[in-house]
């Protein structure tokens, strides 16, 4: 069981941040309340709404990432080891791996258990040099492992590294991500899909909504 995260907004801007993080975390959405409107059983107005990730689909094309870090498990998950994963992909102008979601759905028991096997092997005491992150997830791995994953659109955030723009202080993130399947045996690292693939990506589907 997790908890929802309660925060008072004030502006569009905040909602959408806010919004933003959560989806980054693999999270649905926000519930949204007036703070002094009343809840009413059966029905919620405009007092309470909510703000949902996308339903319009998946993107065209699956992202390569590079698991890079993960998060110890809670509930039913604690039996793995494993609750969730900090994956990126590969910045090859700067030859470094940056974040771009967290992951916690598509993985079966079994595929928990695999990642438990692979994180024991390539655990790390600290932050690998070639990592940049903002965020720390409960431990670092060796970045190695090539994952292939589904997400429903690309989105900017404020926590994550993929094409960080300090201009707008954002990055780029997967909404809603799920785990396809593990590419170790055919995908070096180094061959994960790239920022600008993903920069590309991001640009495609506004042509696809239009």
């Amino acid at each position: 069981v997790r908890l929802a995260q309660e925060r008072t907004l004030h502006t569009a801007q905040e909602i959408t941040k806010f919004f933003n993080e959560e989806i980054s975390e693999g999270l649905e959405g926000l519930m949204l309340k007036k703070l002094n409107s009343p809840y009413v059983a059966g029905g919620r107005g405009f007092h309470w709404i909510k703000f949902k990730r996308s339903q319009a689909g998946e993107l065209t094309d699956s992202v390569d990432c590079v698991l890079l870090g993960v998060y110890s498990g809670r509930g039913k998950r604690t039996e793995f080891g494993v609750g969730g994963l900090l994956v990126g992909i590969y910045d090859a102008k700067r030859d470094e791996f940056v974040t771009i979601s967290r992951v916690g759905t598509g993985l079966t028991d079994e595929e928990f258990r695999k990642v438990k096997v692979i994180s024991d092997k390539l655990q790390v005491a600290k932050k690998p040099a070639r990592v940049n992150s903002k965020i720390e997830p409960s431990f670092w791995v060796e970045p190695k492992v090539v994952l292939e994953i589904y997400a429903d659109e690309i989105t900017r955030s404020p926590i994550h590294t993929a094409g960080w723009d300090s201009s707008t202080g954002s990055g780029f993130a997967l909404r809603f991500p799920r785990l396809v399947k593990f590419r170790e045996a055919d995908k070096r690292p180094e061959d994960a899909t790239t920022v600008s693939e993903i920069m590309k990506m991001y640009k495609d589907q506004f042509k696809k909504k239009h």
